[in-house]
């Protein structure tokens, strides 16, 4: 019966302290170790302390803050220096040369040349018609065929030397070769030579 009571009294509110129902986990210098972001967090916040802090200096010193774009404040002009001229760099006797220098006439291109006179033909000059055939009148008909195509001074006349092999037209001076190439055509003689023993400017010779 005692030990009913002292039971009962120990379980009384009088009869507990604080060691009856002990806290749970270490107390006191038992505490156990704190987590790392509680550990971190005062590093944290002195980091951002200091970047603030820059920040702050950075736009007081410029003037704007980090993230707003620079406008310039002055365009670059860009100034050329004119180049020297030619001159101005040139020395005296170079100017000199440059004015006293003969100036070369430019050369005569293909097209600004005088173009060859063409031959004259002179159907004033002298042509002696030699027949040298056995037909009677045939160096007459010849020569009317000249005076018919113009020329005044025709005479017709028989061989007095050599015959050539052929009909020819012979010519003196050079300056008759183009008569005497028309004389040619006019009796359908194909040969035409110069020669220092026509018997006159021009000479016509036929044997056939």
């Amino acid at each position: 019966m005692a030990s009913n009571q002292v039971d009962q009294a120990d379980k009384s509110p009088q009869g507990q302290d604080e060691f009856d129902n002990p806290p749970r986990g270490p107390v006191g210098v038992h505490r156990g170790p704190k987590s790392l972001g509680v550990r971190a967090l005062p590093y944290l916040i002195v980091v951002l302390l200091a970047v603030v802090c820059g920040i702050g200096v950075w736009a007081g010193v410029s003037g704007i803050l980090p993230w707003q774009q620079q406008k310039p404040t002055s365009t670059t002009q860009v100034i050329r220096k004119p180049s020297a001229s030619k001159d101005s760099t040139s020395t005296p006797s170079e100017r000199n040369e440059a004015t006293t220098a003969p100036s070369t006439p430019p050369a005569q291109t293909p097209s600004q040349t005088s173009p060859t006179p063409a031959p004259v033909v002179n159907r004033n000059t002298q042509v002696l018609v030699v027949n040298g055939t056995r037909t009677s009148g045939y160096a007459a008909s010849k020569r009317q065929v000249l005076v018919n195509a113009g020329y005044g001074a025709v005479t017709a006349s028989n061989p007095t030397g050599n015959l050539p092999a052929a009909n020819v037209v012979r010519y003196q001076n050079e300056a008759d070769k183009a008569t005497a190439q028309d004389v040619a055509n006019q009796l359908g003689i194909a040969q035409v030579e110069q020669s220092a023993a026509a018997g006159s400017p021009i000479e016509v010779v036929l044997v056939q």
